[in-house]
């Protein structure tokens, strides 16, 4: 089979490597053209378009960006066509994706969506594309399934992807002691800095962390810098703090230390399965942050998985004008010693119970192929 795969984030490459690596054990014939990274890269598949010019987040940036992103849809729907794939995954990425959903459909594409968009959060009448234009959607958080089905949509959830994930990387970590010669670190507990994936993110997010290093003498700072993001973007930011920068290893990070300030997003949910206690955090453009807030309501209280799936305040959360000094350093001595950090260690050990599965991508996989092999279209 010809499978055309469309991720748009450093996530959605990642998600997307597992499952093509699942699709070649499936399908012996099967290759694959992707708009995605170097993960997809590494499993065999022709890169068309790299994340890395693709991720624009926030209302005003999408604006900005408006001409870039509109030829790029024009630019995917006829190279599309030009390939003619026996099946399309869009994986996550809705904006883009819901689109070239409606497209494929109307082309007689066979379209299958992997990660659903957050419909549940904001923009539910999306439900329409999913439920007329994608044959089946794979959803990774266990209460997606039941807002799904309540709409007359059915969905498959086999868990989270990154518990497998994770599950194989804890294996590759190497020991306290290797990880602090390795890196040229002392003895003293590590305060993890993750301020994002994205240029922006990091610009508006890492000085702010830094500004906390005073309060915290008798702990060591490192920074989790993105490979895809210039080196010199957190040198500058950092310039002048007794600081570690490691780039590309944000899993050893995450496990050898004892609390964290992580940005909102799947970095947050990594860091909970590492059980890594740590503050949620955000800052970005104001516009952008008030008309997703608008849009959503009162129909989403948090935004971290961490927070959202069980519906209750397990992580701090520090947004927009919440993101100030005193308020981060209030709420991560809380979580560096005492109650506080233990009662997030206990729901810590619930969500892995509710995400955790084995062999998700080649469930995936099985269910995609097994379709397009035996079933007529959105049969």
């Amino acid at each position: 089979m010809n499978y055309y795969v469309i991720a748009g984030e450093p996530s959605g490459d990642l998600h997307g490597s597992n499952l093509l690596k699942a699709l070649k054990q499936v399908d012996t014939q099967a290759t694959f053209r992707c708009w995605g990274g170097d993960l997809m890269q590494a499993q065999g598949a022709e890169i068309i378009k790299h994340y890395k010019d693709l991720a624009f987040m926030g209302f005003v940036e999408v604006i900005v960006n408006l001409k870039t992103i509109l030829k790029n849809i024009s630019f995917c729907k006829e190279d599309v066509l030009k390939h003619k794939p026996d099946a399309l995954i869009l994986i996550d990425y809705p904006g883009f994706n819901l689109r070239i959903a409606k497209w494929a459909k109307q082309q007689g594409i066979r379209v299958f969506y992997y990660i659903s968009p957050t419909i549940w959060a904001w923009k539910e009448n999306r439900i329409k594309i999913v439920k007329e234009c994608v044959e089946r959607m794979y959803v990774i958080l266990p209460f997606e399934k039941k807002f799904y089905a309540d709409r007359g949509v059915e969905v498959e959830y086999y868990g989270h992807p990154l518990a497998d994930v994770l599950r194989q990387e804890r294996e590759k970590i190497i020991s306290r002691a290797e990880f602090l010669k390795k890196y040229k670190l002392s003895e003293n507990p590590i305060i993890a800095l993750l301020p994002g994936s994205r240029l922006q993110e990091v610009k508006h997010i890492l000085p702010v962390m830094m500004e906390t290093l005073k309060y915290f003498p008798d702990y060591q700072f490192v920074v989790s810098a993105m490979p895809s993001l210039p080196k010199q973007i957190y040198e500058e930011s950092t310039k002048g703090y007794p600081i570690t920068i490691i780039t590309n290893d944000s899993y050893s990070i995450m496990h050898h230390a004892h609390t964290g300030l992580i940005k909102s997003g799947t970095s947050s949910l990594e860091a909970a399965l590492f059980n890594l206690p740590h503050v949620v955090c955000y800052l970005g453009n104001g516009t952008s942050f008030y008309i997703a807030k608008k849009l959503v309501g009162s129909r989403l209280q948090y935004v971290s998985l961490v927070n959202i799936i069980p519906n209750k305040l397990v992580l701090p959360e520090l947004l927009q004008q919440d993101f100030t000094v005193p308020k981060i350093v209030e709420e991560l001595k809380a979580i560096n010693e005492g109650e506080k950090r233990y009662e997030i260690l206990d729901e810590y050990k619930k969500l892995v119970a509710l995400l955790q599965d084995e062999n998700i991508s080649t469930k995936i996989a099985h269910s995609i192929y097994t379709r397009l092999k035996t079933l007529a279209p959105h049969s």
